[in-house]
């Protein structure tokens, strides 16, 4: 899962950007309203985290562009305290959710856990495919009970098709959601994770739809 973060106090852009990776998702980082209005327009990403209170371009502009452009990603709006304005303008901007400064990074990362399952239409922090069951909130992925142990590519790459999972996801779109944008993206790599990911499951969940990509869905009974 790839996420940006839009924030220009550089000290909060770290912390929230080294605890999301922490947490096993790739991000990007943007310092101001005109960088992150760019990479939000141009780049795929699964959740984006924006501050309201930013140079060149204030959030909330950024914000209605996005969603003037089509631009569908879950947002979460960091916000001042005392400006409940802040909060009324970006939900009517089209955030998906707010938290107020100052705030605890372990409560911005359950928003955007949130976030992106219900953008994937799962309710529950556990999302359940045939044996495998990922827990989004550990970052644990098991089969038969049996605790997983992957790389963190490979936690991404499964949780990813578990989000999508009954869809067909392209090479392409997995590149674009698994890695940021300065990585030395090469579609091929895909083939290598999708194979190793499939030895560790060890039950046949992961499809190779010719010429479209793959798709992951419970193995007929």
């Amino acid at each position: 899962m790839r996420i940006l973060v839009v924030e220009d106090d550089a000290n909060l852009n770290r912390q929230l950007v080294e605890a999301l990776q922490e947490a096993g998702y790739v991000v990007d980082k943007a310092f101001d309203g005109e960088e992150g209005h760019f990479l939000g327009d141009t780049e795929p990403y699964d959740a984006v985290i924006l501050d309201i209170g930013l140079p060149e371009m204030d959030g909330i502009t950024v914000l209605e562009k996005w969603r003037a452009a089509s631009r569908v990603m879950p947002v979460l709006i960091l916000t001042a305290r005392d400006r409940w304005s802040d909060k009324v303008a970006g939900i009517d901007a089209g955030a998906d959710d707010y938290v107020t400064k100052p705030f605890h990074v372990e409560e911005v990362l359950a928003r955007i856990r949130a976030l992106i399952r219900r953008a994937a239409g799962h309710a529950s922090s556990e999302i359940v495919c045939g044996p495998v069951r990922l827990d989004t909130k550990s970052s644990k992925a098991t089969v038969d009970g049996l605790t997983l142990k992957l790389t963190s590519h490979e936690y991404r790459l499964l949780s990813y098709l578990m989000h999508h999972m009954g869809e067909v996801v392209s090479r392409t779109e997995l590149v674009e959601h698994l890695y940021d944008q300065d990585f030395d993206r090469d579609s091929n790599t895909i083939e290598v994770f999708v194979g190793r990911l499939r030895k560790k499951l060890g039950v046949d969940m992961i499809e190779t739809v010719r010429g479209l990509g793959y798709r992951m869905q419970a193995p007929a009974k």
